[in-house]
Order: C-alpha cells, then structure tokens, then sequence
C-alpha cells in the first residue's frame, strides 16, 4: 500500500531512527522488506524484552494508574485525559502528521496538568554518557511537542532511569531501584530544535522519493552501521575503510578517505595518517601476507609460567538485580571453561562448571574456581576486562573470597594482546581488523569452528541459561540446551589453547 502525506504520521520510533540514519528510517517505512531483510538479533530482541520489563515495573512507582493496553488507543486515552485520570500508562496522542505512545502520565492536581515520565533501561549514576542523555531528552521534547499540539496541558517532564549505584538485598525497592531525574529545563531548551527537525523529518519520510546518495553511516565504523547501509551504499565492499580497527573513533580520518572515494582498504595511500595498528591491519592486506612481529611475540609469550590455564567465562546480564548483593546490569556467573596445560607440548586437560539452578551461583563458581584452578601459573583469557571485572564483582559480593580472586586477577595475562592493543604483534588480512576470538579462530585454526555448535556466541548462552532457570524448557530441551552450553564454552577454552599453540609454533618451532 502506497504511502501518502495525507496517511502518513510520523511517529516517535521513527524519528527517533531518522535522526539516527534519515535514509534508513525512509527504507523502514517505504521498503520494509529490505529494511527487515535481516530479522532482529537476539541480542537485539534481549533489549527490547528488557525494556517493556523495565517498563511495566516502572508502572508500580505510580500505583493503581490504568494502562491503554490496546495500542494507539487515542480514544480510550482521550476519555481518560478529559476526566483528569491520576495515572494513565502508555496513553496514546497523535496529531495530523505525528504519533506518539507515552510511557507514564501523572496528573498534577495543584499545577492543573500532567507530568510526563519517559522510561528508559539504561542505568545513571556516575559517569553517564552524555550522547544517550541528549538522545534522552530528543526522545521526550518529541512527546511535549505533541502533547502540546494536542492541548494537553503538560507540568514537568522527567527522566526514569535504574540506578547503577542499588544494590538489592531483601526484596526489591522500586523507589530506591530507579532514578527520577527532573529534566523539563533541559527539554524545554531544545524543543524548537527538535520541532524543525520533526517537519524536516516528516517531509522526507513522507516522500515517496527514496533520499538521493549515501546514507548518513557513510562517515561511522562498521559496527554503527544501519540496518540497509548496504542497499543505500552500494559502493563501498563488504570488507572496507569501515572495517579498519577503530576507525570509528577516528571520524575525520573516515570521512577524508569517504570523501575522496576511497572505500577499499587496497586503496589507502601510504602516506595517509593512520595509527600503527590501522597501518599494520592495511599493510596485511595489501601483501596478502600476516604482520608477525616475532621479538614481540617472544617477549610476549615469555611472560608465561607454567601450568597454563585457559579460562573463560559465561556469564547473564540482569538488568533488574536478581540476587542481594548485586547492582542493576551485574552479570551473573554461571558457567566457565578451564583447559589446563602442565607443562611445554603436554596434553590440556578440561574441567568446566555449570549452575542451572534457581539461586545465586556466586558461591558455587567461586568454590569451583578454587578446586579446579591451580594454585600456581598463568591464567590466560581472551578481553582481560571482562573476566577481571567479574571476579572484582563476585569479591565484592562474597568478601571472604575477595584474596583469592585478587590473587586470580594477578595472575591473568590477556591472550589477545597480540593480536590488538599498542603490543599488537600478529595481524592476518583475514582477520578483518578484528581480535575477537571468533575471527583469529578460522585463521589460525580451522579445524575448530563455532558454526556447527547448537549455541555460537555468548548473547544465545547467555539467553539459554536464562530460558533454563526460568523454567522455559521442557526437560528434554533443557538438557539439550545445557549439552550445547557446555560445548560452546569448551570451544572457547579450547580455541585459546590452539591460538597458544600457533603462537608459540611461530616463536619455538622445533617443540
């Protein structure tokens, strides 16, 4: 069905990807099959999920409110709004060419006239990210416009966000759990801006002309890339500028290679400033051969001591703390890997751990850590942040285990440092530019491959476990799903062991 300006409304959702990528949000509306060719990721689909639960929590700080349970229910909200209704959840207005669905109004007896609370599943507290704040406050001047258009008289606007800073212990306490943040001054400032960037919007989305050119991701790294860059950016290949490692925090050196027409890595003049892992990653490229810095390797490797220990862990980010002692979006430990080699050339031996029941699995994982892991040696991982924070976490949680996962955490040397950060000393053209393990692994070992296991990255092992506690297998599947949870981590675990073996290949051949 055709789109016209006289059908069309503009709804929040939509600007909101608008002012993300314009070119995008018209494939949204006018293509949809391009712009859906590619279903939601998992990860993606968590997020959503996570949010409609934040949602509905939210709702219980302002009690005994009514919730338009019909979407875009204007009639409904209308009656509700004419009677002065003291809390309306998910009220829907629109005017002649904008839609929106709000999360929370509360009437406002002495000001004669709403507040308006916008919910969101992101966390504040200490070092917010000022970016998401703006795109915070774009979100709520959009609604004010509209609700004012609609002559909904609207008090105070506000900001509902979990506090990073509560930590749960007995049942959960909403008040204490979300941060209320007053943010009408703020909103009020950029609401004429806003307001010409939504006509803006509304006449290009409601064009039947698709927008001329690139899309705005032109000038972005891969990963912030749209959903259709690829239809709208026909030009640049599948492995590009784009991909160049971190070129995405450096904009203008993208946008001077994207300006001149410059969208192959092979094309990259020599004399282009670039960092030395940027210019090691193209130069791979060009020679069709890896950079092997192999005094750094030898530095690198000599660090180790034996017995060698390949740890990783699988852990579950509940935004709403799930267990006392924990944070909003503390992960949950539930499962790690261990492959154990005693000495040069020996065979690895596996231990792992697995918790699927309800409780919290802190104590259990630390008790499987101290049994399994020996006293002495290297404990190597892959993205020593992730497992260092984890173990700093349970420390916190459970005091009397804080020296042995201190002691852990001295121990730990991160096996990715080769192949990323400023002692990057191995890089392969097909690597891509990336150091994540699911790229070094093909490459350096292609025997072992993560497309022929059931659960293939750590946002599904994540999501299985939590289907698994939360009683959404029957018991076949469930333990179907634990089998594949075990095989998935082994993987990582063993792929570490195999990458170490290249390596040390490379430095020591004749062992």
């Amino acid at each position: 069905m055709r789109i016209t300006k006289m059908s069309f409304k503009l709804s929040k959702t939509d600007y909101l990807v608008f002012c993300d990528c314009n070119k995008n949000a018209w494939m949204k509306i006018h293509k949809p099959e391009i712009y859906r060719a590619y279903p939601l990721s998992l990860f993606e689909r968590n997020i959503i999920e996570t949010g409609n639960i934040i949602d509905s929590l939210a709702r219980d700080i302002f009690p005994d409110g009514i919730l338009i349970s019909s979407r875009n229910d204007e009639d409904y909200t209308n009656r509700l709004v004419m009677a002065k209704t003291k809390t309306i959840y998910q009220p829907a207005f629109s005017t002649d060419r904008f839609a929106i669905a709000c999360d929370i109004l509360v009437w406002n007896e002495s000001k004669n006239a709403y507040d308006l609370y916008e919910v969101k599943s992101s966390s504040a507290g200490e070092n917010d990210n000022d970016r998401k704040d703006e795109d915070y406050h774009i979100d709520i001047a959009f609604q004010k416009i509209v609700l004012v258009e609609r002559q909904i008289s609207v008090n105070k606007t506000f900001l509902v966000r979990l506090d990073r800073n509560y930590t749960r212990s007995g049942a959960l306490d909403l008040r204490a759990l979300f941060i209320i943040d007053d943010v009408t001054d703020t909103v009020n400032v950029i609401l004429k801006e806003v307001r010409n960037d939504m006509e803006n919007a509304y006449d290009v989305l409601s064009s039947a002309r698709e927008p001329f050119g690139a899309c705005s991701c032109i000038t972005r790294g891969r990963s912030a890339h749209c959903t259709t860059f690829a239809h709208s950016n026909p030009d640049v290949p599948d492995y590009s500028v784009h991909d160049i490692a971190r070129i995405g925090s450096s904009k203008k050196k993208l946008a001077e290679l994207v300006d001149s027409g410059i969208f192959h890595i092979r094309d990259v003049p020599e004399d282009f400033e670039l960092s030395e892992i940027q210019r090691n990653q193209i130069d791979s490229v060009i020679r069709g051969t890896p950079h092997i810095d192999r005094q750094g390797l030898q530095k690198f490797l000599g660090t180790f001591k034996y017995p060698l220990s390949f740890l990783d862990y699988e852990t579950y980010p509940s935004a709403i703390p799930r267990f006392d002692g924990y944070h909003p979006y503390n992960q949950i430990p539930f499962q790690f890997s261990l492959h154990i080699l005693n000495k040069p050339g020996g065979k690895p031996e596996h231990h792992e751990f697995l918790y699927t029941a309800r409780e919290c699995p802190d104590r259990y994982f630390a008790e499987a850590l101290k049994k399994l892991l020996p006293n002495a040696g290297t404990i190597l991982v892959w993205n020593e942040k992730f497992e260092k924070g984890i173990n700093m976490q349970v420390a916190e949680r459970l005091p009397e285990c804080a020296d042995f996962m201190n002691n852990l955490n001295s121990r730990v040397i991160d096996l990715m440092i080769p192949f990323s950060g400023k002692k990057q000393s191995f890089v392969h053209p097909d690597f891509r530019g990336s150091a994540s393990i699911k790229a070094v692994l093909p490459v350096l070992a292609p025997r072992l491959s993560y497309k022929k296991l059931h659960i293939q990255e750590g946002g599904s092992a994540s999501d299985t476990w939590n289907k698994i506690v939360t009683d959404q297998f029957d018991k076949k599947e469930t333990k179907r799903k634990i089998n594949a949870l075990r095989e998935y981590c082994c993987l990582d675990t063993l792929a570490m062991v195999e990458v170490f073996r290249y390596l040390d290949g490379l430095i020591n051949p004749s062992e």
